[in-house]
């Protein structure tokens, strides 16, 4: 199970961050974009890592606030589950 949501998320966090690349080739030939829609709904199903690095990647929606941050929590979200499926311990406290 664990290695199939793994490539799962891969392959949606890959077409994520294609959607992103071609949205900023779009919207530089001010063409046709990808709805925005469409990239919170790669992001939320699992491609939250993709959408992420690919918004920075190039340099794509960074001034809108909402896409920042939703994108960073949904990849930190997908990390963290990935963390727990493999059975990875997380820290539950943190000491200075």
């Amino acid at each position: 199970m664990a290695q199939t949501l793994l490539i799962y998320m891969v392959i949606l966090s890959l077409w994520a961050f294609g959607a992103m690349g071609y949205d900023k080739r779009q919207a530089k030939k001010k063409r046709q974009r990808v709805p925005e829609r469409n990239l919170w709904l790669l992001a939320l199903l699992g491609g939250g890592v993709g959408a992420y690095v690919g918004m920075q990647f190039f340099h794509h929606k960074t001034r809108k606030t909402n896409f920042r941050i939703g994108f960073l929590l949904l990849m930190m979200i997908d990390i963290v589950l990935l963390l727990a499926i493999y059975g990875v311990k997380l820290p539950t406290t943190v000491t200075f």
